[in-house]
């Protein structure tokens, strides 16, 4: 065998009570797993002594957004040093394919706050159209020798919809649906592992509940599974998740609430009400899961939470509404007083809004700082710090937005349907610290900490959950057979070291992490090897 894993206390992700054991791997998959007493001790070329360290499958990111940092950055510790072996990408319906040339740069622009790689940035080379060829250039990655981690994706619907309609607030005639039904069929038998919507941003939002269902049915035909970051967290958010249940078992389609949390004042204390909608449909034969992230504070684009009519037409036309005195007027009323759809109808409360990155440097004065904190320093009414803001860095700045309640996040952690998923934002001079943070969180503060769950019950969360909701047959678990992602971490020491503060500090306590059975991370240190390719759709 290429290594043996002697003495780990294996977590082997289906939940059951932790065990000793040697782990062979040989080949990149698991040779053998033998208890501690159960028989002959496996021999290896190499043996590594696990004494004293949990050995778990690799962690599986559900929600990540490094669509473009995995294709930038080789290193990507952020994940790699986590545990995670495998993110799923093209989240909240907001991806780089498919598409054509006038949507790429539409779409480059739209989210250059969460990925960079805005108009005029050349640290990527945008050669791919297709679902496809997305996926062929992950697994090329880095002079063909691949990635950082594993990667699966998810096709857009608002880039669909950007694709086939651009940004026009309208219902699809049939003949749109049917174009971009055909569409998503193509990306699937590319190999995309679902379809994910972000329905508080433009233009995914426009879409009708009837539009989405007939891309849910085709969705469900090639056993894929819709992702929704649904139409609100705020006001009306229980009447959003309700919405996502009912199309989902209108299509037929399997369902994964993306960052499944219940925020804003309107919400709190009000998990519960979520879990029981949530029971009732899965009783009654829903296939139904969710993630969550570890934290409170949300993360996303100052530019997100305009009133959607205000971005129809798209990233040029929302600048031009802008700079007009009169919309930006109309802006700012639906904003403050009505609670603009961006904002998941909620007045938006500035104190809340903090600016974590721009992409324009002459602005990183504001990093740091929330909107009203910002305005209060230069005289001015927030709204007048945050048009600036906008119009200065053309859509550019990331923002957290703080508005979660750790009773919310800690009741529906534990529910049995939850996976992890950092959502993690890895541009901007201030990213949330999720990004760097999330396993390591989990497991040091939610299990070790506050016994949230048992380990074991937050590995099989991690690990199996995810995997056998991507339909993965041989990730997930410690079983012979099954792919070598592993990870070997201190329960005793494991956290992350990523704060509000210091938001890209590594984790401590997780000294080796393969993929494949290639150390990515050895003796806690960042090893050179690319293992990372592709997950296409079995």
């Amino acid at each position: 065998m290429d290594l043996v894993i002697r003495d780990a206390h294996v977590i082997d992700g289906t939940g059951r009570a932790r065990y000793r054991a040697d782990v062979g791997v040989d080949g990149g998959r698991i040779a053998a797993v033998v208890a501690e007493g159960s028989g002959a001790r496996p021999t290896g070329r190499r043996v590594m002594d696990a004494d004293g360290l949990v050995l778990s499958p690799g962690f599986i990111d559900m929600h990540a957004h490094s669509d473009l940092a995995l294709l930038r950055d080789p290193d990507h510790s952020a994940k790699a040093a986590q545990g995670v072996t495998l993110e799923v990408i093209g989240q909240d319906g907001l991806s780089y394919a498919p598409v054509d040339d006038r949507t790429l740069a539409q779409i480059r622009t739209a989210i250059t706050g969460w990925n960079g790689g805005g108009p005029g940035s050349t640290d990527i080379d945008f050669s791919w159209r297709t679902v496809g060829e997305f996926l062929d250039r992950l697994d090329h990655g880095f002079d063909g020798q691949g990635i950082a981690v594993n990667a699966a994706y998810l096709i857009p619907q608002g880039t669909v919809r950007m694709l086939v309609l651009g940004w026009e607030d309208r219902d699809a005639t049939p003949a749109e649906v049917g174009r971009m039904k055909a569409l998503v069929a193509e990306g699937l038998e590319q190999g995309a592992v679902g379809l994910s919507s972000g329905l508080t941003y433009t233009p995914g939002m426009y879409a009708s509940d009837a539009e989405l269902t007939e891309l849910c049915r085709v969705v469900a035909a090639y056993g894929g599974y819709y992702c929704p970051h649904h139409r609100s967290y705020g006001a009306g958010a229980l009447r959003a998740y309700e919405e996502m249940v009912t199309l989902s078992r209108e299509s037929g389609c399997a369902l994964h609430l993306a960052h499944a949390t219940m925020n804003f004042d309107v919400n709190k204390g009000r998990a519960p009400e979520l879990l029981t909608l949530l029971d009732a449909a899965i009783a009654d034969g829903a296939d139904i899961t969710l993630d969550t992230y570890p934290y409170l504070p949300g993360c996303t684009t100052l530019a997100a939470m305009l009133p959607s009519w205000a971005a129809e037409g798209g990233p040029d036309a929302a600048l031009a509404r802008l700079r007009d005195d009169a919309e930006a007027e109309r802006i700012r009323h639906v904003m403050e007083v009505d609670g603009a759809d961006g904002c998941h109808g909620v007045p938006i409360n500035w104190d809340t809004i903090e600016i974590s990155g721009v992409s324009d440097p002459t602005l990183s004065r504001y990093v740091g700082k929330t909107v009203a904190a910002g305005a209060r320093e230069h005289g001015e009414a927030p709204w007048v710090t945050a048009r600036r803001l906008l119009l200065d860095d053309h859509l550019g700045p990331t923002i957290l937005q703080h508005v979660g309640h750790e009773e919310n996040v800690q009741a529906i952690m534990k529910h049995p349907a939850h996976t992890g998923g950092s959502d993690g934002i890895l541009h901007g001079a201030k990213p949330h610290p999720r990004a760097y943070g999330t396993f390591p969180q989990y497991l040091g503060r939610y299990v070790r900490e506050l016994g949230v769950l048992t380990l074991e019950e937050c590995v099989a969360h991690l690990t199996a959950r995810p995997a056998a909701r991507l339909r993965l047959p041989d990730r997930g678990q410690i079983r012979e057979g099954y792919r070598a992602d592993l990870v070997l971490f201190d329960p005793e020491t494991v956290a992350a070291g990523s704060t509000f503060e210091a938001p890209r500090t590594l984790p401590t306590g997780i000294p080796h992490v393969l993929i494949d059975g290639r150390f990515v991370i050895e003796d806690g240190r960042r090893t050179d090897v690319l293992a990372g390719r592709a997950i296409r759709r079995a």
